[in-house]
């Protein structure tokens, strides 16, 4: 009894307390992950709210574009940087007291007029409007030349039958046309149901540049990375333990006199 000595080995981790050094630069890549997704996916749904505000749409004056009832995203703008074939909201007193949506056929200095062979025609030239109807003309009333005066926005709904546009309002001092200072954002996106951004007007390109869609898509790309970083990051560390249970368990000699 007195004689025996006893050899301790010590762990291999180096001591209690301690991991491997892999395991110790998984779990600092898995915080720093975590950090940077909630970094991407807070600051994405900020951004979001700073360039962008919602709307329902109540009519369906932009229909097939827009249907009553559906939520769109509409990032703010100075009424300046309105283009032809833009579809924005703007509030105009003379036709209402809340927000409408419409479409921006012409522009100031522009003349507008419908129409021939079932077309608008925007300064002499034709415009393909394959966002309207199926079927349907580009009005359904005619009306003669309109010179848009500078500063103004001649605006459409997609539905012509129904809507209570420019063309509603031609007998007005201003030929039915809205200042651009009325207009607070432009639309980008049907968001309810799941749409998506919306269609090119490329009938207007023969006209000029069209505008650009906002950042909604990084701003969407944004929030999803974000969300899969958290995710995945806070899923290292259980799955690390797991694993490194396994392996000592496959790393543990077998007990002397097992069979």
């Amino acid at each position: 009894m007195g004689g025996e000595s006893t050899t301790h080995t010590a762990p291999r981790s180096g001591g209690s307390g301690t991991g491997p050094a892999g395991s110790r630069t998984g779990e600092r890549l898995s915080g720093l992950a975590v950090a940077l997704g909630l970094v991407l996916f807070l600051g994405g749904f900020a951004w979001g709210a700073v360039v962008y505000r919602p709307y329902t749409v109540p009519t369906g004056s932009m229909t097939p574009t827009i249907d009553a009832g559906d939520r769109i995203l509409a990032q703010r703008v100075d009424g300046g940087a309105v283009r032809r074939g833009d579809v924005v909201v703007f509030k105009e007193a003379a036709w209402g007291d809340a927000p409408m949506v419409k479409r921006v056929v012409a522009v100031g200095g522009d003349t507008v007029s419908c129409c021939q062979d079932g077309k608008l025609k925007v300064n002499g030239k034709e415009i393909d409007e394959p966002y309207l109807p199926e079927g349907e003309p580009a009005e359904i009333t005619d009306f003669s030349t309109v010179t848009v005066p500078k500063g103004r926005l001649f605006l459409l709904g997609d539905e012509r039958g129904t809507s209570l546009d420019s063309t509603a309002h031609l007998t007005d001092a201003a030929n039915g046309t809205v200042a651009r200072s009325a207009v607070d954002a432009r639309v980008d996106a049907v968001v309810y149901p799941m749409n998506g951004m919306l269609p090119r007007p490329t009938g207007f390109e023969q006209l000029g540049a069209l505008s650009s869609p906002g950042p909604l898509r990084t701003i969407t790309a944004a929030v999803i990375a974000g969300a899969l970083l958290v995710l995945g990051g806070g899923a290292y560390g259980p799955i690390a333990k797991r694993g490194g249970a396994a392996r000592a368990r496959r790393a543990s000699p077998e007990p002397t006199g097992a069979r």
